[in-house]
């Protein structure tokens, strides 16, 4: 059995965020990036897979060559090999068609993805490399077990769970619950050797069209003077909700 987790490259979350060229383009000058928190919890239980079911984990990526130390960090954590797609991330569809062009002659049984990138939260990419590759898909998912060429999952819905089963291959948008933030490995000195001898493979990329372009970004607003209303005065809150914040 291989898994294949795809990782994003995201800023740190104390990171300052500036754009230029007109508001157009994310500023990465000065900027810590890391591995996107969904795709961290996937690749744990990749590797919790990978020590009982003896199954191989690969790491993919979309990104320049900023893009490495996160795959090496990757490889530090326990995945075998890493590969890396040689291009600009743009959009989601792009995205997608390199990984799924990439997993097209792999044989890959899962491959496990976060629900979103906390970057630009567009929670896309998994579901359209799903579709790509015909494969089943579960989204949101806090649970997930494999026997031989089945599985069970769970994932999260408004107001509860909802528990799937399906036959392999699988597509999963993972999130936190598929681990919990204490799981997470941190990489020792052992393993930050070892990576610096598994493969970083680069891939030429072939889908340059993009079906999206960004046309600008805005910062969210200052955050204003904040009001304070005496408990007993229920009607002066009153009046603020609703003359002034328009919520009531």
């Amino acid at each position: 059995m291989k898994v294949l987790v795809c990782i994003s490259s995201v800023p740190d979350t104390t990171s300052k965020i500036n754009f230029i060229k007109n508001e157009t383009q994310f500023d990465k000058s000065g900027v810590q990036y890391i591995i996107n928190p969904n795709d961290e919890f996937g690749l744990t239980r990749a590797i919790w897979l990978k020590e009982k079911e003896s199954c191989e984990v690969h790491v993919i990526s979309v990104g320049g060559i900023d893009t490495d130390p996160i795959l090496r960090k990757a490889l530090a954590i326990g995945a075998d090999q890493a590969f890396r797609v040689d291009t600009n991330p743009m959009d989601a569809n792009q995205v997608a068609r390199e990984i799924s062009d990439f997993i097209e002659d792999k044989e890959y049984s899962i491959i496990i993805a976060g629900r979103e990138s906390i970057d630009y939260n567009g929670g896309m990419v998994p579901g359209m490399i799903a579709t790509l590759i015909n494969a089943n898909y579960v989204s949101n998912c806090v649970s997930l077990d494999v026997d031989q060429s089945n599985f069970k999952a769970t994932r999260e819905t408004d107001g509860g769970k909802e528990e799937i089963s399906g036959a392999l291959p699988l597509v999963i948008g993972g999130q936190k619950g598929l681990v919990e933030e204490s799981d997470l490995i941190i990489p020792n000195m052992r393993g930050i050797m070892m990576s610096r001898k598994k493969p970083l493979t680069i891939i030429e990329a072939k889908f340059q069209k993009l079906q999206t372009k960004t046309v600008k970004y805005e910062k969210l607003p200052p955050k204003g003077e904040v009001k304070l209303v005496n408990p007993e005065n229920i009607n002066d809150l009153i009046d603020l909700l609703h003359n002034e914040a328009k919520v009531i």
